[in-house]
């Protein structure tokens, strides 16, 4: 009998009539013969409700605490579900993060699962139930409720289909699937049916908000077959495998992707000696924040600039330390701006087709678009631009690889 986990998103979820129509849904695949572990999100904006609440409570609060209140979203969402699943007559139970013994490190908002005992969900699928589990949460090995970041129900349900070795893990969202552009900003952006682990970690982490890329850097470690499709239509959707098109069917660029909530760093007239990027970075990640692209400029009199740009949420957390080890370098200073983004192109097929980036270079410059960074790959190319510049960046570069529906 085959395994199958689904999970469900915050829109899927977010009043009492979706959660019933994800209810029939899911009792129809356990109809077919399939077990079935369900994942779902808190119900529509709940967590940014609780986040909000929780600045208007302190400007600094506790992410312990924090957690503490997050993870309340999700048990919402599973306690009525498995209300709605007994409605239908389908027998079913729900498991908090802990209950489903999913154990993280202590990172609070942004923890990473250690391992998962599933053998508490094994039993009630060996009793015939439907086991819904909250998902975006964990518990620490000091038994503290984590959460797993933005996103984290993906990273949940991935890492529920490796340990229980899944047939498929099936993503269901407002969506109908991976598309070559966000279809808000381009109308004619076409549905891909297949797409590689590799191409979905570039679009992931380049700011396409369909799934966490954590969840997706599982997927490929572990095979985990995925299936991303909409909860309110029954299209096939988009399939990530290993192997997306491949030879003659790979197009060049497959996608384009933007990150408008991106800030800039630049640490001015550092010393040019060895060691002194280590410094800087190790600094940085000991606060578990994620750099992206990095620049250095050419060395004059023995100093350089270093730039980066990480996550705008994550800039008043990072100046303090920035500014320190700045300080304990000897740099002249630290410079800061917001309004930053992010636009990128991605496609497997980039490795055997020169000239892309000069293509995306001067279809930028014809609209007058200025380039303040640009970080590489084999599948990727980036490039920082000012905010207000990304739908016309990201609709010409879509026109650019011609990639719209035909």
């Amino acid at each position: 009998m085959p395994l199958i986990v689904q999970k469900y998103g915050g829109s899927s979820v977010a009043d009492a009539k979706k959660i019933k129509s994800v209810a029939r849904r899911v009792k129809r695949t356990a109809k077919k013969g399939n077990k079935v572990v369900v994942v779902v999100s808190a119900p529509g904006d709940t967590t940014d409700r609780l986040l909000s609440s929780a600045y208007e409570i302190t400007a600094h609060p506790s992410e312990r605490e924090v957690d503490m209140l997050l993870s309340t979203g999700e048990q919402i969402s599973i306690s009525l579900l498995t209300m709605a699943l007994h409605s239908l007559g389908c027998p079913a139970i729900s498991f908090t993060g802990s209950q489903a013994r999913i154990l993280t490190d202590t990172a609070y908002t942004k923890a990473r699962i250690l391992s998962v005992d599933a053998e508490r969900i094994k039993d009630e699928l060996r009793k015939g139930k439907v086991v819904v589990v909250a998902g975006f949460q964990g518990i620490s090995q000091e038994e503290d409720i984590t959460t797993l970041g933005r996103g984290g129900s993906d990273t949940t349900a991935v890492a529920l289909a490796a340990s229980l070795k899944a047939a498929s893990c099936e993503i269901y969202t407002d969506v109908e699937g991976i598309y070559t552009a966000d279809p808000r900003v381009v109308p004619s952006a076409k549905r891909l049916k297949k797409i590689s682990y590799d191409a979905m970690l570039e679009l992931s982490s380049l700011g396409a908000k369909v799934m966490q890329l954590r969840s997706v850097e599982l997927a490929k470690r572990y095979n985990v077959r995925l299936h991303i499709r909409s909860s309110f239509s029954n299209k096939e959707g988009t399939m990530i495998t290993e192997k997306g098109l491949e030879g003659l069917e790979a197009p060049e660029v497959s996608g384009v992707t933007y990150d408008r909530d991106q800030a800039k760093i630049t640490i001015q007239s550092v010393p040019d000696r060895p060691g002194i990027a280590s410094t800087i970075f190790s600094e940085i990640a000991e606060r578990n924040i994620n750099v992206d692209m990095i620049i250095q400029s050419a060395s004059l009199k023995g100093l350089t600039d270093v730039s980066f740009t990480i996550a705008e949420v994550d800039l008043q957390k990072a100046l303090p330390a920035i500014k320190e080890v700045a300080k304990r370098i000897k740099a002249k200073g630290v410079a800061a701006s917001k309004g930053v983004a992010k636009v990128s192109i991605v496609g497997v097929g980039m490795r055997s087709h020169p000239g892309v980036a000069a293509r995306m270079f001067s279809c930028l410059a014809k609209e007058r678009i200025n380039i303040g960074m640009i970080s590489t790959s084999e599948i990727k190319i980036s490039c920082a631009i000012e905010e207000k510049d990304v739908q016309k960046a990201v609709k010409s570069l879509h026109r650019e690889f011609g990639l719209g529906q035909k």
